[in-house]
């Protein structure tokens, strides 16, 4: 393959995949926004510490991806040896991070899901039915999930606000639309009835468990397409590195005569060019007699 076509091809492929990476890294960058700053759900309503320095790390990775996707886009384009190297540099940093992050996310899972539990189990003994945005949040999952407390309808016998209250729960344990009303007696046809004695926990644990896979996924496709950009970033260097070298010292043939003779060169293929000779001088080569 001649070497313009190779570094037009690396070139081309670098590109497509730089984009593809700062796809993948402000993918990253938001679920770090989701974990620390999303009032809407279960992790950032009482985060841990492990949780937050995730979610801080999930942040700061996304944000550096994108800036070294930008100066993949400029290296490969401008053919910057110096920004390829650079480039270069940053991809290996990101890969550590990011696996520090994935085992930091894996080996604290237990730990997360405990808390998340505990959460939970916060705001039902909490909950007053306001519109607060925690009790709305447990409306929603409620609601949506079509569970009721956290091991089941009982739970809600811990609740600070309900006292004593035996026969009222929230109206997201019941099988109808919401309402502005937060508070229902219990009717048994109106209760989700399939769903009488099943709390929320497993499927908040299922929930967890599918972002926490989501998360990692896309840790592991950045990682992958890092590394392949890493080879390619390498093979266009060392490329452009020949390229300059053939600009410096242009190829010559078996005699050190430069590939590309001048028009001026009286010699074809290191013969005398006779056809030049002057016919008034009076000599006749043998070997090559006048043309009657």
């Amino acid at each position: 393959m001649k070497l313009h076509v190779k570094i037009q091809l690396l070139t081309f492929s670098s590109e497509v995949l730089n984009f593809i990476f700062l796809a993948l890294g402000l993918s990253v960058f938001l679920c770090g926004l989701w974990i620390l700053f999303d009032i809407r759900n279960l992790l950032t309503a009482r985060p841990s510490d492990e949780l937050r320095t995730v979610g801080a790390g999930l942040m700061i990775i996304g944000g550096v991806v994108g800036v070294v996707s930008v100066v993949g886009f400029v290296s490969a384009v401008k053919e910057n040896k110096i920004l390829l190297l650079t480039y270069q540099g940053f991809l290996i940093i990101l890969v550590f991070s990011q696996l520090f992050i994935t085992l930091l996310l894996l080996l604290n899972k237990g730990e997360i899901e405990k808390k998340v539990d505990n959460t939970l189990d916060h705001l039902i003994v909490h909950y007053r039915g306001d519109t607060e945005s925690q009790d709305t949040l447990v409306d929603n999952i409620q609601h949506y999930e079509k569970c009721c407390g956290f091991m089941g309808p009982s739970d809600w016998l811990k609740n600070l606000y309900l006292q004593n209250l035996t026969d009222v729960l929230p109206c997201s344990c019941f099988n109808f639309s919401r309402n502005s009303t937060r508070w229902c007696y219990k009717q048994p046809d109106n209760m989700y009835t399939e769903f009488l004695n099943q709390g929320c926990t497993k499927k908040v644990s299922n929930w967890l468990q599918e972002n926490i896979n989501t998360i990692t996924g896309m840790v592991i496709g950045l990682m992958f397409i890092q590394m392949v950009l890493f080879v390619l970033m390498v093979s266009l260097y060392y490329a452009i590195k020949s390229k300059a070298a053939l600009k410096m010292n242009p190829p010559t043939d078996t005699d050190h005569t430069p590939l590309d003779l001048s028009p001026e060169d009286d010699l074809i293929n290191g013969e005398q060019n006779y056809s030049y000779i002057d016919p008034d001088d009076g000599y006749t080569d043998p070997a090559h007699p006048a043309q009657r």
